[in-house]
């Protein structure tokens, strides 16, 4: 038996408000309306959910069974009405992240500890990965957004890129190495060290191999590669080998154990942002989290 939910509704409001015209006066109707409904009710029923003790409507065992579940559809419409209104002002929701290692570090989980506290009923997923991973996964649907370098996006049409800061990559070493007592440091002394290199396939090592040539790096001595971002601080803190990092993600990392090399080149440019596919629109949230990091790092 079908029974109109907006019945049920204002059935709860009368057993809640004591009377007709209470309720009547909360739903915002005319009492004559709601008496119209109730009939309804009770044809539809075959039943009366009203009697009368003295001159007062009185609900039968029927009425107040069927006022239990108005009540809930009550709490249930006031319940999707407020995650409506926190989703129109972009509190709530999904954000499905992916970033490369390093971004994924404190770079970003920093924003995202106070986004996480600013927004309780948003739900976020933050996958981590290399290039193509992070593509695939963006093109699959798994995630909706890559926080990372723009060389990412430019490899594929179908893919936007939104400049969050410029940043570049740069030769890490540990605080009292060697070449960090040179006042300058040449293609050759770098072709000299031992390196730590990153993982095959990944835009770091890319972008590093392809800046180290074009400064005239004849070769690259590498003495450990691994995927691991903690590794390659771990490893170069603690010896002579050198490697490189994104200076301004890396920076949290440095303490007094790490440096950076007074060395730069045009091709160790790297800004990073927000890179989304161009069929997607932008989300509420997403806006919310992009505005959270430029107010963060712009």
């Amino acid at each position: 038996m079908k029974m109109d939910p907006r019945h049920l509704v204002q059935l709860s409001t009368i057993v809640e408000a004591g009377s007709f015209q209470g309720a009547a006066d909360r739903l915002g109707i005319s009492q004559p309306a709601l008496s119209r409904n109730m009939a309804v009710l009770e044809r539809r029923l075959g039943a009366a959910i009203f009697g009368r003790s003295g001159r007062k409507a009185v609900p039968t065992e029927l009425g107040l069974r069927l006022a239990r579940t108005g009540l809930t559809i009550r709490i249930a419409q006031d319940s999707a009405g407020a995650v409506a209104s926190l989703a129109a002002a972009g509190a709530t929701g999904e954000l499905r992240l992916g970033a490369p290692p390093i971004v994924a570090g404190r770079f970003l989980t920093e924003v995202l500890s106070t986004f996480i506290k600013d927004n309780p009923e948003c739900w976020v997923e933050l996958r981590v990965g290399i290039v193509h991973e992070l593509r695939t996964m963006l093109e699959r649907g798994q995630i909706d957004v890559i926080i990372g370098p723009q060389s990412l996006a430019d490899a594929a049409s179908e893919l936007h890129f939104t400049k969050i800061i410029d940043d570049s990559v740069g030769i890490i070493c540990r605080a009292g190495h060697p070449l960090k007592a040179l006042e300058n440091v040449s293609p050759k002394k770098l072709s000299q060290q031992n390196w730590v290199a990153h993982s095959r396939g990944s835009t770091l090592r890319q972008q590093t191999e392809n800046a180290l040539m074009a400064m005239g790096v004849e070769e690259i001595n590498i003495a450990f590669e691994t995927d691991s971002i903690g590794s390659v601080l771990e490893i170069v803190g603690s010896t002579d080998l050198v490697s490189t990092m994104p200076r301004l993600s890396t920076q949290p990392y440095l303490e007094d154990k790490l440096t950076f090399l007074d060395v730069d080149h045009i091709q160790f440019r790297r800004p990073i942002g927000f890179i989304k596919r161009k069929d997607m629109s932008e989300s509420i949230v997403q806006r919310r989290f992009l505005a959270a990091l430029e107010s963060r790092y712009c």
